[in-house]
Formats: C-alpha cells, sequence, structure tokens
C-alpha cells in the first residue's frame, strides 16, 4: 500500500515538473517572441554631437537611444543597418523655413580657420513625386550641411539629391549660399554645382514636362559617400560611388568670388536675379562666423504657389498636411545613412562653445 502511496506521489511530481517546464518554455519563447529595437544610436554612434528635429517641427534633442517610427528609425537590409530620416512635403516646419525636415544639426560651433570633418554613406530612397517641374527645388533632398550660427545664419554648402518623375536617375549637386553684404540679406542667392547628372538649374519647360534623365546620375536606393572637410579657410569636398566618377571640389570659406555685381554667374542671373535676388558677398564670406555641420533628410518640395517663389515653391500635393496621406502617395522625402563621422579640432570650438538647449535649437530654421 506505502508502496503505491510513493508510485502515485512521484507520478503527480513528475506531471508537476513537465508543466512548470513547459510553462517556463513558453514563457521563454513569448520574451523571445518580442525583438529588440535596434536604435539608430547603436548603428552610428556619434548622435551625443547632435539635436534632431523631426518632420512635425520637433526638437527631440539628442537622439540616444530613440525613434519614431513616422520620422526616424532603423531599418535593415541585404547591406546592413541603415539609419532612416524620413519627412513628409508639408508639416510643421522648425524657424522661418518653408519646408518639413527630419535633420541632424551639430551642437558644437567652429572657426572656418581650424579643422571640421563631416563624413557619410547613404542612399535617398524617396523624393516627392509631385511638384512643379518648373521649379528647382521641386523633387529634391537636402542630405547634409553647413550651416552659419552667426550674422545672416546662411549656409555656405548644401548638398541636394533631386529625381525628376519617371525617370531611373537622379542628380547630385550642391550649393554655396552667399552670406550678403549689408543688412538686406533677401537678396541672398545659391550657387550651384553638379556632381552627378544636372545642377539645380536644370528645370522643366512645363509644370509636367521633364528634361532628359542624366547619363551619370544616381538612382534611388544607390549609395554614394560624401566627406565635408575644412581647414585654414578652405572646403574640400569629395563624392565617391561604386561606378562612378570620383569628384573633388575646392571653395574658400573666407574670401569671396562675387563682391561686385560683374561677379554673379551667368546660373544666378537667370535663376535669382529675374526674382529680385541680386546681392552680392562681404568681401571675407563667412571668415568671421561660426559654423556647424547638418545631415539627414532635409525636404526641398513643399505645397507652396509657384507664384510665390518660382525657386523653392515647389506647388505639391500636401492633402492639407495629412502626413500618412503624403506617405501613402509617395509626397515625402526619404535618406538612409549607414555610416557616419565627425570631427572637429578643438581649436576650432568658439568661446560659445556648445548650444546645450534643447527647447531651442538657435539657426535651425532654414
Amino acid at each position: 500500500m506505502k508502496s503505491i502511496t510513493l508510485q502515485s506521489s512521484l507520478f503527480f511530481l513528475s506531471i508537476l515538473l513537465i508543466q512548470n517546464s513547459c510553462s517556463h518554455s513558453a514563457n521563454q519563447a513569448g520574451e523571445s517572441e518580442q525583438p529588440k529595437t535596434l536604435y539608430a544610436s547603436e548603428v552610428i554612434p556619434f548622435f551625443h554631437h547632435w539635436n534632431l528635429i523631426l518632420g512635425d517641427g520637433s526638437n527631440v534633442g539628442q537622439a540616444l537611444q530613440f525613434e519614431h517610427k513616422d520620422y526616424f528609425y532603423t531599418a535593415t537590409d541585404a547591406e546592413g543597418d541603415w539609419v532612416v530620416f524620413k519627412t513628409p512635403n508639408a508639416g510643421a516646419t522648425h524657424g522661418t523655413s518653408n519646408n518639413t525636415r527630419t535633420e541632424l544639426a551639430q551642437l558644437k560651433k567652429w572657426s572656418p580657420m581650424t579643422e571640421a570633418k563631416l563624413s557619410a554613406t547613404l542612399k535617398v530612397m524617396q523624393v516627392s513625386t509631385t511638384g512643379d517641374a518648373r521649379v528647382a527645388a521641386s523633387y529634391s533632398v537636402v542630405v547634409g550641411q553647413i550651416h552659419s550660427a552667426d550674422g545672416h545664419e546662411n549656409e555656405p554648402l548644401k548638398i541636394f539629391y533631386k529625381k525628376f518623375p519617371g525617370h531611373e536617375k537622379g542628380s547630385v549637386f550642391w550649393h554655396y549660399e552667399i552670406n550678403t553684404a549689408g543688412e538686406d540679406n533677401s537678396r541672398r542667392w545659391d550657387y550651384s554645382t553638379a556632381v552627378w547628372g544636372y545642377d539645380f538649374s536644370v528645370v522643366g519647360t512645363a509644370a509636367d514636362s521633364y528634361p532628359e534623365e542624366p547619363e551619370e546620375g544616381i538612382a534611388l536606393g544607390e549609395t554614394f559617400h560624401y566627406e565635408i572637410e575644412v581647414r585654414d579657410g578652405i572646403m574640400y569636398l569629395t563624392f565617391t560611388s561604386e561606378g562612378h566618377e570620383t569628384k573633388t571640389f575646392t571653395k574658400s570659406l573666407i574670401k569671396s568670388a562675387y563682391t561686385k555685381p560683374a561677379d554673379i554667374p551667368q546660373q544666378t542671373q537667370t535663376l535669382f536675379v529675374p526674382i529680385g535676388q541680386d546681392g552680392v558677398e562681404r568681401e571675407n564670406a563667412y571668415a568671421e562666423e561660426g559654423l556647424f555641420f547638418k545631415l539627414g533628410a532635409y525636404n526641398q518640395t513643399n505645397g507652396k504657389s509657384p507664384e510665390v517663389n518660382k525657386n523653392w515653391c515647389s506647388g505639391a500635393e500636401t492633402y492639407g498636411g495629412d502626413i500618412q496621406k503624403q506617405y501613402e502617395t509617395g509626397n515625402y522625402a526619404e535618406v538612409w545613412f549607414k555610416e557616419a563621422s565627425i570631427y572637429v579640432s578643438d581649436a576650432a570650438v568658439s568661446n560659445e562653445g556648445y548650444f546645450l538647449k534643447n527647447d531651442h535649437l538657435p539657426h535651425a530654421g532654414k
């Protein structure tokens, strides 16, 4: 009798152990089904150098262990892990800008006389599918900048990607914006230089008429790399992409080439002078100003009427600012970054040092 009781006890004990084991295994399985979030700061560990602005106009501050599925997150493909910057044609904008952005702004400003460097490997996945082809900014996104923190707060560098609807390949080009002489900055203008494909000045002859596709262009989803280096007042640019010619450029940031009306290039006379942007630049350009880098997706396509400004107002679809509708219909910009690095020499830091306040990021309006 005792033997039977002992056997029964052992049997029930074994059942309990099996149940507990199964329950524990189920819990483990359940836990493993919850994927771990891969944050941007784990893909590119340099986010303590930046403040992040989102496509809804909000200032995140330093994007450490942060994501927002509408604007800023990570993605993985056959090439590895990427940081995604996404922003619609219309939404809340930051500062005085007409355009939305999901973009990093460097916390430290530096002098053009000392050494600063930014490099990035990226691919543009989307630009707006609507806009007015006669407007130079339509279908484009800015993926890297140097911005002034002082004076007129102008931009000695903007790196663009632009692709017309129906084309497989787009263009990469860069802009220099003059640091206008005098107090009136409304007469400022950009000068555009082609890297692969066209520059900013190549536009359509009608709202829905496009130029020929650039033979040496870059396709959506095609990886390219830029390197920006500033030292001793000179900006050095290098652009590389597999299967494309490496392109290099230099530009002085401390001595202007545009100090007289006669210096205004033909491209500017065609694009900007007719709308009253016919200024000249101060002789020392950006020499006396603090500069900082920007990186991300600064959408250059917006819904404003081209009658306001034929270079910058695209008349694109915005669906009244409905972000999800814009995403569903291709009216947004999306840029993926795989690698990036930043360096600023200690001697380059201005007396004011860092922009520390997350609730007020200076000079992000343009």
